[in-house]
């Protein structure tokens, strides 16, 4: 690759900066507390995102630094050929590919969550946070993939080339929060289902419901909270599954599951959230993580969100081990918890 010239950055540097202090407008007379004069907001009080210049400087020094200083980790993985899932026909499993993509079979029906098989989360091919683990899982190697669910526009979580790629060959229904559809749109791609919190749909024998999270959105400098951010519950015959896509801690995941609950099985985001001023808002720690699990009812914990893209500043590895020291200081069953290598599978 040929280096980036660094006159080259100015630009997105300074449109970075800009974007930091730009957003939606205050709450929507007569809509619901998270729409927002020209998009959306967290309506939780508690919600405070690090100042502009603070984000802005972040933001530079991650694109810096993921550029031209990236960090690697050798982080185990399964061998997985999708045999055994692509021959399934009634088993219920969960194989996480990496980050927040999971393959989720309930019922017949496979799932995928956020799908992510690029090697960087950008919008540029040279620069930004790049893959430090491959996908645990080959793209040509996915059974017939009926339903996907997008939890937010981010590029870690919504991908162009991944979704392009799947709606050519598979041609599932696209589940995504509202402002999404036009999005997809844009691309070609019409078999787009969109939600609002709590809208539910019943596609091929189970119910899905668009949850809340908190969090933001941005596709560009300019779209910021545009469009909406969101979680999934996954109801079948007989067992739940949770999806709590990006998202920072508060108390609405007590009311998810005493609405939705009990969760056979629950994904949650166990990484990113160093330095706590700029990520925690919108991001959970290890140990939020594990209470947002009991707020949902959750019986199998899932983690998720963590070592494939470099997109914070925790050591790569660290999250797991936060969850288990929580897990036994909380006295969690170690059984309840998936901790997966890139490219295992699980029964639930």
């Amino acid at each position: 690759m040929r280096p980036v010239p660094r006159a080259a950055l100015v630009p997105i540097l300074l449109a970075g900066l800009l974007a930091a202090c730009a957003g939606v407008g205050g709450p929507k007379a007569g809509a619901p507390a998270h729409h927002a004069e020209g998009g959306f907001r967290n309506p939780n009080p508690g919600y405070v995102p690090a100042p502009a210049w603070v984000r802005t400087k972040f933001f530079l020094s991650r694109i810096w630094g993921t550029t031209f200083h990236p960090r690697t980790a050798a982080l185990p993985r399964v061998e997985n050929d999708g045999a055994a899932l692509r021959e399934n026909p009634a088993k219920d499993t969960v194989t996480w590919i990496g980050h927040s993509t999971l393959l989720v079979q309930l019922d017949g029906v496979n799932l995928l969550t956020d799908p992510h098989w690029s090697e960087r989360a950008s919008p540029l091919p040279f620069m930004g946070p790049k893959r430090v683990t491959p996908p645990g899982f080959s793209f040509e190697h996915l059974p017939p993939i009926h339903l996907v669910l997008i939890s937010h526009d981010h590029y870690d979580h919504l991908d162009v080339a991944t979704v392009l790629r799947l709606a050519e060959v598979h041609r599932p229904l696209f589940l995504v929060p509202l402002g999404l559809k036009a999005w997809f749109a844009g691309l070609g791609i019409t078999s787009v289902e969109e939600l609002d919190w709590w809208e539910s749909r019943s596609v091929r024998g189970l119910t899905l419901t668009c949850l809340p999270a908190q969090h933001f959105s941005s596709r560009t400098f300019w779209d910021r909270n545009r469009r909406l951010w969101s979680g999934w519950a996954v109801a079948g015959r007989a067992k739940r599954f949770f999806f709590a896509g990006d998202t920072g801690y508060y108390d609405v995941f007590k009311e998810i599951g005493s609405r939705l609950g009990p969760f056979d099985l629950a994904a949650v985001p166990i990484g990113a959230y160093v330095p706590a001023v700029i990520m925690q808002p919108a991001h959970t720690t290890p140990e939020e993580a594990l209470q947002l699990f009991e707020d949902v009812g959750g019986r199998r914990f899932l983690g998720i969100h963590w070592g494939t893209f470099d997109l914070a500043e925790e050591p790569i590895e660290e999250p797991p081990k936060r969850v288990e020291a929580e897990a036994r200081r909380r006295g969690i069953d170690p059984d309840r918890l998936f901790l997966l290598k890139h490219g295992e599978t699980r029964r639930w």
